[in-house]
């Protein structure tokens, strides 16, 4: 990643962190929970090399960009806003972006699309499928009546109470325990029981992903804590409320989506069902295409990087600017035209 450059760009009020690679169409990469603009070190590699200039920046509450003290300053509002602010400010000259998205990226990379559909020419969405508002129940009261108090994002709302045990559990391990969690069933986290295990015991890291890896996310999160990160989670409820006014609107960009079939997402009650008939294609009319691997978990554009960036690439392909060709009979005509001027002119010699 030497070749990645980093810089900080003031936006919105705070100060983002970006990482940047290549040159030509630009391509903003958002990312989630535990992630970082490090977890798309892949795809910036490889779409660089293909011609795009990759963005990847740190959102707010994450990494080296700024960490607000609000609480409710992590709603979809303010990190859309960012979002355009740092377009505004280093792609002033290109009127749409292609997007990418994973995990609480995916979902603000829907959310972009929801608030600022002419800024986007296309997506690729990784993990989280798109979920309209239900404007009869709110999130989490979904949430707890699906799985309960124990349910991580239900342990994420009291302010301080995960983040100490996540003190106490050390920040390195949180990490590899939720970059290591590769099952279908959703993740619980009862109070007191860490992760389920002793937090002794070894944790095997899988081939995709390596100490020296695990040790970068490990100096940002010890830098910054986990509680930015978190209020994303503490303010499902406020974006409900917030995205009223989007109530019904269907997302308006192509889209392509990839999802792991033993992701905690896919896996969710009633999801396959919303993703495979017809629901999603009804919210999202320009969905072009659904993938599902086989064997893959949340972590899928580390866990299949190569497979990921060719999606990415051939997606992103059929959106790219080509010369424009006349019609077939603007072409005919040029060419009779063409003929009869050199007639005129073999005729007037003679």
């Amino acid at each position: 990643m030497e070749e990645v450059e980093h810089r900080t760009v003031k936006v919105n009020g705070i100060n983002m962190h970006i990482a940047e690679k290549g040159q030509g169409p630009l391509v903003l990469f958002i990312h989630g929970f535990p992630d970082l603009w490090y977890s798309w070190r892949h795809q910036i590699t490889a779409l660089a090399s293909l011609g795009y200039r990759c963005l990847a920046p740190d959102l707010r509450g994450f990494g080296d960009t700024d960490v607000p003290a609000t609480p409710t300053s992590y709603t979809t509002l303010h990190v859309v806003g960012d979002l355009i602010g740092l377009l505004d400010a280093v792609a002033s000259d290109q009127e749409k972006v292609l997007v990418v998205g994973h995990d609480w990226g995916a979902m603000v990379a829907w959310s972009l699309c929801l608030y600022r559909p002419e800024r986007v020419k296309a997506m690729v969405n990784l993990s989280v499928a798109f979920s309209p508002r239900n404007p009869k129940r709110k999130p989490l009261d979904t949430l707890r009546a699906l799985y309960g108090n124990d349910y991580y994002i239900c342990r994420f709302q009291e302010p301080g109470d995960i983040e100490e045990e996540f003190s106490h559990i050390g920040t390195e391990r949180v990490l590899k325990e939720f970059l290591t969690y590769h099952k279908a069933g959703p993740l619980y986290l009862p109070k007191g029981k860490e992760f389920g295990h002793p937090i002794d015991s070894p944790i095997v890291l899988p081939s995709w992903l390596s100490e020296e890896e695990c040790n970068y996310y490990a100096t940002k999160y010890d830098k910054t804590g986990f509680t930015g990160a978190l209020n994303y989670y503490r303010n499902l409820d406020l974006n409900w409320e917030l995205s009223a006014p989007w109530t019904g609107a269907q997302i308006k960009v192509p889209v392509k989506f990839i999802v792991g079939d033993l992701d905690l997402t896919y896996n969710a009650p009633g999801a396959k069902d919303y993703i495979h008939k017809g629901g999603f294609k009804r919210d999202v009319p320009l969905l072009e295409d659904v993938v599902v691997i086989e064997g893959v978990g949340h972590f899928l554009h580390q866990e299949k990087a190569d497979e990921i960036n060719k999606h990415i690439a051939d997606f992103f392909s059929k959106f790219q600017d080509r010369p424009r060709r006349l019609p077939i009979v603007y072409v005919a005509i040029v060419v009779v035209l063409c003929c009869i001027i050199i007639q005129f002119l073999f005729v007037s010699r003679i």
